[in-house]
């Protein structure tokens, strides 16, 4: 749960990360897809892919490649690194490998490349969870310009003794521990975004129970403000922010529920005080219909996990991308999970990783 209950006076968006840098991707669960759409992405748009490199085993991605398989003279050839400056000699088609030398994600090279897959494995969740962590933190060094992250499987991290539900509470983690601060003070959310629509969530990874109970005055004034600072930064003017009420019609007056009159409206009013560009809250079920196409509104902040998500990605998954707000360094991800019915069988789509990798360049100025 994205730690809310300390509101700070304002959320200043992450110094813009040098377009020099490379971009860090990691490959997510092994049992998965996420290694063949990042190998399918190298194969297939090497152009939008120059500048990034894998963190991980070059073993893990040559196991990839032999999954998607394809025209010999397509095919990117895996090009272990030991540092992020030789990025810059490799030739074309290649498939660069950061080898990390400290980093305890370094298994037998053997044991991943037979993991099975769409199977839930401890040993493939811990290699997740390590290529992220150590991404995460050669980032915030200042080594990478941005970290994309392939999909995980949040099972498999509990297995392997991962505490975090998921990237964004690993990231902020993350963020804090480098920042020296408590979590608190760290306040990230989630952004789901295509050509269509944008989303931010008030709470993320809750039980909808949960979820409820999070809708709280400091929380939704806390998203406002992290969305007003983070979008300026992206769009270089005052987003146009609207608010989705919590219940349906937004309450009705209070017929339908208070938190519309006792919570929402509040902090809506108090972020319009601050200056903030905010229209709500409006009833769920059509204020998605009103921000499509990024018509009357820039994004959309929701009260919830499913309430936001389900419009961005019934609206295609191939082409969203999953955006950490708040963080002292730019995270994108494909707006998809792990795929487990179709992984090793090469027909992964990558358009959404794809994606994510330009975001990630537009969002460091590099696109």
């Amino acid at each position: 749960m994205p730690a809310a209950l300390s509101t700070p006076q304002s959320t200043q968006p992450p110094a813009q990360p040098s377009r020099h840098l490379p971009i860090a991707i990691t490959p997510g669960d092994l049992s998965g897809i996420g290694p063949e759409i990042v190998a399918k992405a190298f194969r297939d748009a090497p152009e939008a892919l120059q500048g990034c490199c894998v963190v991980g085993d070059p073993q893990v991605m040559q196991r990839a490649l032999q999954c998607i398989g394809g025209e010999l003279a397509v095919m990117p050839v895996v090009v272990p690194l030991t540092d992020a400056t030789q990025l810059a000699q490799l030739p074309p088609r290649s498939l660069p490998v950061f080898v990390p030398q400290d980093a305890s994600m370094l298994l037998n090279s053997e044991l991943l490349m037979h993991i099975p897959y769409g199977l839930v494995s401890q040993i493939a969740g811990k290699y997740a969870a390590d290529c992220v962590r150590w991404a995460a933190r050669a980032a915030l060094r200042g080594q990478f310009a941005a970290v994309v992250t392939a999909p995980i499987h949040k099972e498999a991290w509990r297995a392997a003794g991962e505490t975090c539900p998921g990237h964004t509470e690993l990231l902020q983690q993350e963020a804090a521990a480098f920042l020296g601060k408590p979590l608190a003070e760290v306040p990230v959310r989630m952004m789901l975004a295509n050509d269509e629509l944008r989303t931010v969530l008030v709470s993320i990874h809750l039980s909808l129970r949960e979820a409820l109970a999070a809708v709280t005055y400091d929380n939704v004034l806390q998203t406002l403000r992290i969305t007003h600072a983070s979008l300026h930064a992206m769009l270089g003017r005052a987003p146009r922010m609207a608010v989705a009420g919590l219940n349906p019609h937004a309450g009705e007056g209070g017929l339908f529920g208070r938190e519309e009159i006792e919570l929402i409206n509040p902090a809506i009013a108090a972020a319009r005080a601050e200056g903030m560009q905010v229209t709500g809250a409006l009833p769920p079920d059509t204020v998605f219909m009103q921000a499509r196409g990024l018509q009357q509104f820039d994004v959309v902040v929701a009260m919830y996990h499913d309430q936001g998500l389900i419009p961005v990605k019934y609206l295609g998954v191939e082409q969203g991308v999953n955006v950490t707000l708040g963080l002292p360094l730019v995270r994108t991800s494909p707006d998809h999970g792990t795929a487990f019915d179709i992984a090793g069988k090469g027909v992964a789509d990558a358009r959404s990783l794809i994606e994510a990798v330009r975001q990630a360049k537009l969002l460091v100025g590099s696109g």
